[in-house]
């Protein structure tokens, strides 16, 4: 490429490219995780499916590494790349919400914060993650589980259409009566198909919960997690829980007297009738808490608790996995290693059950139908001197708890250097058609800057 190259495919936009030199670069090419550090060529931000189409193929006939940023909130830094074109579509946000068919439309770059304003408006919410902050694609296109999912499934569950820009610069919709299998592979299989530039979900009642956390005492961490791995079978598809292990924040709101204490955290999320009677009883069965702020909450309310604690820049090392069986061994592994953990850092286990059983193995690119949770270790810390301790610390006890868990894991909880047979377990059997499916869309793999499928040849 040469300066006429790019003069004329920035004339070429109707959004804005900026280049390394330019007084804005550096802030443009912060990623959420503050540990990793890209430098790309081109930072292309897109106003519209048109200036997606021309940032392919740009990137294609320059032949340049292609990253998607849509919200940015991505473990692994996988909206940049380095000497590459970055297709920014975070400006792309538009949300528009049909109450008749209890359907809503969403822009790119929105976050699930963004769905979750206008939906709860109509008394309505797409099951996407547990942080207002999550961007929808990214989340989405690997799967997305959170409170809602054991009621109404995952948020790919609930994709029923998705315009796409393929590698080839063409434009097609993915649906249920239209390029069916694209939307197969859009349901779990990442980015690895094109950039999509809408998304339509189903929506679903959710306004008013009764939830929120209650926090132990680590000294009755073993109890708690013996109480949960237990009570998960037998609960109603509108309770869900998920547990942790960190420590207290050390500030307000919590009291003073238990900031940075080492905790194990219980999330409440009930959707349905009944639900202070169903969480009463669950407190009746367990320790008492230092802490107990599970009540009434909107749903809104109830997605952005964990913002303020979670803000863009911090050093981030997360490592999964999918979980089917909780042993007393595992429970064992999993308090000596979280006893070491930095203030920031958590474990946490989410359920995956309920409406995702529902569905088959092989109905879309998510596999993962018969686990019973995910989880993730997440090393933390706001200080980029932790970050080589915080590896350590995720790495040491993922390898101490893996031997209890499943080959594969949730894509957005794998970092970048898990390698290609972690992929492949991740998607289980449903890998081979992923990869032909990935022949047929970008034979090339133009789109490798993801937890990459390699093309079937």
């Amino acid at each position: 490429m040469n300066d006429e190259d790019i003069t004329k495919f920035a004339a070429d936009l109707r959004g804005e490219v900026i280049r390394a030199g330019d007084a804005r670069y550096d802030e443009a090419r912060k990623l959420y995780n503050g540990m990793i550090d890209k430098r790309p060529q081109i930072i292309a931000r897109c106003a519209d499916v048109g200036d997606v189409i021309v940032a392919v193929n740009f990137g294609r006939d320059n032949k340049l590494p292609i990253a998607i940023r849509g919200g940015g909130h991505n473990g692994p830094g996988f909206g940049s790349v380095d000497d590459g074109l970055v297709i920014d579509v975070s400006t792309m946000k538009g949300v528009r919400v049909d109450p008749k068919n209890r359907t809503v439309r969403v822009g790119p770059g929105c976050t699930t914060g963004d769905v979750d304003h206008a939906t709860h408006a109509f008394g309505q919410a797409v099951p996407f993650g547990i942080i207002s902050t999550t961007g929808v694609a990214g989340l989405t296109l690997s799967g997305g589980h959170g409170y809602l999912s054991r009621q109404y499934g995952l948020a790919v569950d609930n994709l029923l259409e998705a315009d796409v820009v393929l590698a080839d610069g063409s434009f097609i919709t993915a649906s249920e009566t239209e390029n069916v299998d694209l939307l197969w592979a859009l349901r779990g299989g990442g980015g690895n198909f094109g950039v999509v530039t809408s998304f339509l979900f189903r929506t679903h009642p959710a306004k008013m919960l009764y939830g929120g956390p209650i926090i132990f005492d680590i000294g009755d961490a073993a109890a708690v997690m013996r109480w949960y791995r237990d009570f998960q079978s037998k609960a109603p598809e509108d309770f869900y829980i998920f547990l942790g292990l960190q420590s207290v924040p050390g500030g307000a709101p919590f009291p003073p007297e238990h900031w940075n204490k080492q905790m194990c955290v219980l999330l409440v999320a009930h959707n349905g009738e009944g639900g202070e009677a169903a969480v009463n009883a669950v407190r009746a069965d367990l320790p008492k808490p230092m802490i107990d702020w599970a009540g009434p909450i909107p749903y809104t309310a109830l997605q952005t608790l964990f913002d303020a604690l979670y803000p863009a820049g911090q050093q981030w090392y997360w490592k999964g996995d999918f979980v089917r069986a909780l042993p007393d061994a595992a429970i064992d592994a999993h308090l000596l290693h979280a006893s070491k953990a930095s203030p920031g850092s958590c474990m946490h286990l989410y359920p995956i059950d309920g409406a995702v059983h529902r569905r088959g193995k092989g109905d879309s690119a998510w596999d993962a139908r018969d686990v019973t949770w995910s989880m993730v270790i997440a090393g933390i810390d706001p200080d980029p001197e932790m970050a080589p301790a915080l590896k350590k610390w995720a790495g040491d006890y993922w390898r101490a708890v893996h031997p209890f868990d499943l080959g594969g894991a949730y894509p957005n909880f794998m970092m970048d250097d898990e390698g290609e047979e972690r992929i492949q377990a991740s998607y289980g059997d449903n890998y081979p058609r992923l990869a032909a499916l990935k022949g047929k869309f970008d034979p090339a793999n133009l789109f490798r800057v993801n937890q990459n499928i390699r093309p079937a040849t």
